[in-house]
């Protein structure tokens, strides 16, 4: 459902994939490719939502004047509040990602961690535990966020009806 309020009405790409069962209200931007599944709830009544181009939210997943970079990946049941997660990250099932925090780009919030207020996840870095320590992610593991993002545009566009690389043919 998109809602529009006093707050703003939700812009979305033409292109993005926005389940019927995802909960869209206010001022929120969706760009081209993104993916929003079942049960996700976008409020931008405080601030607003951007989820980047080819980003992916993930079931009972909530963002709250929260901003998304391009191609993030945000796991079932994470919770960003009025937090940036910059490019090419992944934010772990069950995470929390508070107020005024910073995951930079090539980043992994693990599963269930808890990145505190105002807290800096450094770029290639991952944060883990409650609460978040960090520590260097290997080649591999960055390598591995670009893997799980490629996964979820394939399957958002199945669910869309087109194929992936449909734009490439325009």
């Amino acid at each position: 459902m998109h809602r529009s309020t006093a707050h703003g009405t939700p812009q979305i790409a033409d292109d993005a994939f926005v389940s019927e069962m995802a909960y869209v209200v206010g001022d929120v931007e969706i760009g081209e490719r993104a993916s929003l599944w079942p049960f996700v709830c976008l409020r931008g009544d405080g601030g607003t939502v951007t989820v980047g181009t080819e980003t992916n939210v993930q079931e009972f997943t909530m963002l709250h004047g929260a901003t998304l970079g391009d191609e993030v990946t945000v796991g079932h049941g994470a919770v960003v509040d009025y937090a940036e997660v910059h490019s090419h990250s992944l934010v772990g099932m069950g995470s929390a990602v508070m107020g005024g925090a910073t995951v930079e780009s090539n980043c992994i919030v693990a599963a269930n961690a808890v990145v505190r207020q105002g807290q800096r996840i450094p770029e290639g870095h991952m944060a883990y535990g409650v609460p978040a320590e960090t520590r260097p992610l290997s080649d591999e593991q960055i390598a591995q966020i670009g893997a799980t993002h490629e996964n979820y545009v394939e399957l958002a566009a199945t669910y869309r009806g087109t194929p992936a690389d449909a734009a490439d043919d325009c």
